[in-house]
């Protein structure tokens, strides 16, 4: 009994190994560019953008970038007001705050409801100097919407802004001035106990 492979097993065996190392390869390719077709498929659609922090090279240490909008060669003083219309306390934690144009900044305001019911209040801003107001970007704010206080229901509310660079240089001082009024219409009556009624 011979030994010997036959010459189209032989053939046969030769393909099947071509094959396999094209489909390995092909495999390997694919697997390689899909990061490259991925980000160029989500750029040209406008999808799922990677961050800066991402498209940084590849082995090369993080670091915070500063931000070069902020202008340290001059401070803005903010001065912070609160008028409540109406009986309860609202008021800010600090009273002024000394600033750079372009710096991210984070002031809180106290809110609580001393009526023995709840209530529908909204804040609206007023700044001081007028042109000011243009400048003074507030990218998080409670003025943003109405709120419903239960009685005697506390709130800490944040004011995060960013004075803009183009602020005329000769405005040193703004006043943000905050009003919290009662929304008419939209509180529920006081309990009929609390009314002097019978029970």
């Amino acid at each position: 009994m011979s030994n010997a492979i036959n010459p189209q097993a032989r053939s046969d065996h030769k393909q099947m190994v071509f094959k396999l190392v094209v489909i390995v390869a092909v495999m390997f390719g694919f697997g390689y560019a899909m990061v490259p077709m991925y980000r160029a498929i989500c750029a040209a659609l406008g999808i799922n953008v990677l961050s800066l922090a991402e498209r940084e090279v590849p082995g090369t240490a993080s670091r915070a970038k500063p931000n070069t909008q902020v202008d340290l060669s001059r401070t803005i003083t903010i001065e912070f007001d609160a008028n409540a219309r109406g009986p309860w306390s609202f008021k800010p934690e600090i009273r002024s705050l000394e600033v750079h144009p372009g710096q991210l900044n984070t002031v809180i305001y106290e809110f609580r409801n001393d009526q023995p019911r709840a209530m529908s209040a909204q804040a609206i801003p007023s700044y001081a100097p007028k042109q000011s107001t243009a400048h003074f970007n507030k990218l998080e704010c409670f003025c943003f919407n109405e709120y419903t206080l239960q009685p005697g229901e506390s709130k800490r509310w944040p004011v995060v802004f960013v004075i803009d660079p183009k602020l005329p240089r000769d405005v040193k001082t703004i006043t943000l001035s905050y009003t919290f009024f009662e929304v008419g219409g939209k509180v529920p009556a006081a309990p009929a106990g609390q009314l002097g009624g019978r029970t």
